[in-house]
């Protein structure tokens, strides 16, 4: 059953409400009807009471040219195809490999792309009972269980990922809240581990496994309240952001486990987290229906996006059409429609260019290239929103170049170079653990800058700085090579101080918040921590504190609550929860797969 054809077909306005593309900027983006990957016989899932589809890509260098690869779970099973993407049409009748669970199903996985061949590949599979499986299936293997007795964590497993760089270390997080460090080459023992306290600071602590000989896990990172929903490594693999059901990210240097700094959701949990293409920036959604976009270097929020009528599932930043351009900001003068033809004609660079340009510009304070990030956001209200950060959000104090449409600035919130920061001692410091942070975070509010939407205007100025000096490095590192030894020799960081809100109302969408919203939200979480501790201040900043934007985009794609949102170079791809697989061809793209290809789309056969 096809979304395409059942929005085509009719049959109610809901069903007419699923869109097959959108334009934004640079194009015409196209549901390719005939590359949806899903279980062989295509029926819809029943998605009740069963984890949520996940996707994971890897490119294996095939030398036909096809060497892209899809793994996705849905239900008890796990399949695995070659990815035709816009070329060709899917053809689910011929998986790679496939597996059927029994007693547990599949959560999460991610594919080792530094040892992946045509030959061989490394995935890594998390369960719904705890444990973490490592299978080959190209040479359909199962190489090793970890967790096997559920000795180390009985919980679920909310998100497994290699460590950037290599080949056999890796990271599992548990809805316990816990997260663990793997080497593959070690067993997990046939007792329960035993810990040693390796660090603690606010919120957070570090355990080494305590044992005679070298044994999984290496490390034990308990993290804030309930579960720990899902972390990302930032581009360079230094540092680790981690999003909880307390409603709170943090982010971590991960070789010398130290935290850099934290930012509280404006209510609810924290399901999802991304970082931009340089490390600059992390987004993050949740419970509180928005995306928090959030400063590395100044450990601050810089924006909110509101587009979302419910809960916010997957984030993610477009690598290939961030806009980058080496001019002086233009000078404007003329209709929006002249400047919207001025849009159109922003340069997209493919990865490695934008990345690279990137760190040119922000290598400099002249600001000799200007930049727009463009990053996306699925949720279970089954809508798919693409987002544009741009100048006038990451740099407020400066005049607007051409970078105008699609944010509402509410207020600037950073000071001109040079100026002075007044710091408000009466206001409650709640970011007291930026280790390594070299930008002190800058919550300073100035002459308001025009909005079109209708939060209240604040002019009241709040800013506070904080900075800590950064401990020691290269922690795990030492921890690995030279075993636990090392650890007793460690100082340990003890902060007490906690910040956490844990009671959230499930059902309370952004839709039922008003600008007089904080005192019920005060009263809500009253039995808990005092939401006056972090409301209005660096940790959390009011609504009408930060710059509001609006979705380029936000279309209804799908019938379930979306899962997966991941950018590719030819296309993006989404998926729900009935386990349907879409690919959307990027602008220009769609001709590739010719209508030869889809005209010779198999109808699916049940393997």
């Amino acid at each position: 059953m096809l979304i395409s054809k059942m929005a085509a077909e009719g049959g109610g306005k809901e069903m007419n409400e699923i869109k097959t593309q959108f334009t934004t900027r640079e194009g015409v983006y196209k549901l390719l009807t005939h590359s949806e990957y899903s279980r062989p016989n295509r029926v819809p899932f029943n998605s009740q009471g069963s984890n949520p589809v996940k996707v994971s890509f890897v490119n294996v260098n095939d030398q036909s040219g096809n060497g892209d690869r899809i793994c996705f779970n849905v239900g008890r099973e796990l399949y695995f195809y070659i990815y035709k993407g816009v070329r060709k049409a899917a053809d689910l009748s011929k998986p790679i490999d496939k597996r059927i669970y029994k007693g547990t199903q599949p959560t999460c996985h991610d594919f080792n792309h530094l040892t992946a061949t045509a030959e061989s590949v490394s995935l890594l599979v998390g369960f719904s009972a705890g444990q973490v499986q490592l299978i080959d299936p190209i040479k359909k293997e199962t190489s090793k269980l970890f967790n096997e007795e559920r000795l180390i964590d009985k919980s679920r497993v909310t998100c497994v990922k290699w460590v950037p760089g290599s080949e056999s270390l890796f990271l599992v997080s548990h809805a316990s809240g816990n997260m663990y460090l793997y080497n593959v080459e070690h067993t997990c023992g046939t007792t329960a581990p035993h810990y040693q306290l390796l660090k603690q600071g606010e919120n957070y602590s570090v355990h080494t496994c305590k044992s005679k000989s070298t044994r999984n896990p290496l490390l034990k990172w308990t993290v804030g309240e309930g579960a720990l929903h899902e972390f990302a490594f930032s581009p360079d693999g230094k540092f680790l952001a981690c999003v909880s059901q307390d409603g709170f990210l943090r982010v971590f240097n991960f070789d010398a486990v130290e935290l850099h700094g934290t930012m509280k959701s404006y209510f609810g949990g924290l399901l999802c987290v991304c970082w931009s293409p340089d490390g600059k920036y992390i987004v993050a959604g949740g419970e509180d229906d928005l995306v928090t976009v959030w400063s590395f270097l100044d450990c601050r929020v810089i924006a909110r996006g509101h587009g979302h009528k419910s809960w916010v599932s997957v984030v993610a930043f477009d690598h290939y059409t961030t806009s980058v351009e080496e001019s002086d900001p233009m000078e404007f003068s003329g209709s929006d429609e002249d400047f919207q033809d001025q849009m159109i004609h922003f340069g997209r660079d493919r990865a490695n260019s934008t990345q690279s340009r990137l760190s040119k510009r922000n290598s400099t304070d002249s600001r000799p290239v200007s930049v727009t990030y463009r990053f996306g956001s699925v949720g279970q209200d089954t809508q798919l929103c693409l987002w544009d950060l741009t100048e006038d959000i990451l740099f407020p104090h400066l005049p607007l170049s051409r970078t105008r449409t699609h944010t509402n600035v509410m207020n600037a919130t950073s000071p001109p170079a040079g100026a002075t920061i007044i710091t408000n001692t009466s206001s409650h410091t709640t970011n007291g653990n930026n280790s390594g942070a070299n930008t002190p975070g800058i919550n300073s509010l100035s002459t308001a800058l025009p909005r079109s939407n209708s939060l209240p205007h604040s002019t009241s100025t709040t800013a506070t700085a904080n900075n800590t000096n950064k401990a020691g490095s290269g922690i795990m590192d030492s921890a690995i090579a030279t075993g636990v030894s090392k650890f007793a020799t460690l100082s340990l960081h003890d902060r007490k101080e906690r910040h956490h809100e844990k009671d959230h109302k499930r059902n309370h969408s952004m839709g039922h918040i008003s600008s007089k919203s904080s005192d019920k939200l005060n009263l809500l979480t009253k039995t808990k921590t005092d939401p006056a501790k972090t409301l209005g201040t660096l940790l959390c900043p009011r609504m009408e504190d930060v710059p509001l934007l609006e979705p380029l985009i936000c279309k209804k794609i799908a019938h379930e609550r979306l899962t997966v949102l991941i950018f590719l170079e030819d296309c993006l791809v989404t998926a729900c929860q009935e386990g349907f697989i879409c690919t959307w061809a990027r602008p220009g793209k769609v001709g590739l797969l010719s209508s030869q290809n889809q005209a010779s789309s198999p109808s699916g056969t049940v393997v």
